[in-house]
């Protein structure tokens, strides 16, 4: 995981977030990234689409990514490109890729107990893209959601 955050760790626009697999971390995971949004004047509602999409994943990957009792680190990477907000999280959790959940059926049922991924899906609708890789044994999941600040960074 060294790595990836390595890669992007002396940019001016990117903070990086380390966690661990501990669901009480999110909340300061998404305040780290209010913070880093709005010195940087990013529309909330792109903030809040960002913060509920990292919130899914990592959910999923720290209720659901580790047969073991044991700590795991995670890495969020949070940079500003230009006028997209991106989001790398690595995680080495089990192989999953969030971009390959089935689509549910129009008009299924919420309490429909073979409803699942309903989280993914938003994550898949509400970002501008979703990117998934399987890297050195660790899922990296990129998320882009364009800014619309309309200026170059």
């Amino acid at each position: 995981m060294n790595g990836v955050r390595g890669m992007y760790s002396s940019v001016d626009d990117t903070i990086d977030i380390p966690l661990v697999n501990d669901l009480r971390q999110i909340a300061g995971v998404a305040a780290r990234i209010d913070e880093f949004c709005s010195t940087r004047e990013v529309a909330p509602e792109t903030v809040y689409a960002v913060n509920l999409s990292i919130d899914e994943l990592l959910s999923n990957t720290i209720g659901h990514g580790y047969d073991d009792d044991e700590t795991h680190r995670i890495a969020v990477i949070v940079r500003l490109e230009g006028e997209a907000l991106v989001v790398v999280i690595v995680d080495d959790g089990a192989t999953f890729d969030p971009t390959q959940m089935p689509e549910t059926e129009p008009g299924t049922p919420l309490e429909d107990p073979d409803l699942g991924g309903l989280g993914l899906l938003l994550v898949n609708r509400t970002m501008d893209r979703v990117d998934y890789q399987r890297r050195a044994g660790c899922n990296v999941v990129t998320l882009t959601k364009i800014t619309g600040t309309g200026e170059e960074r």
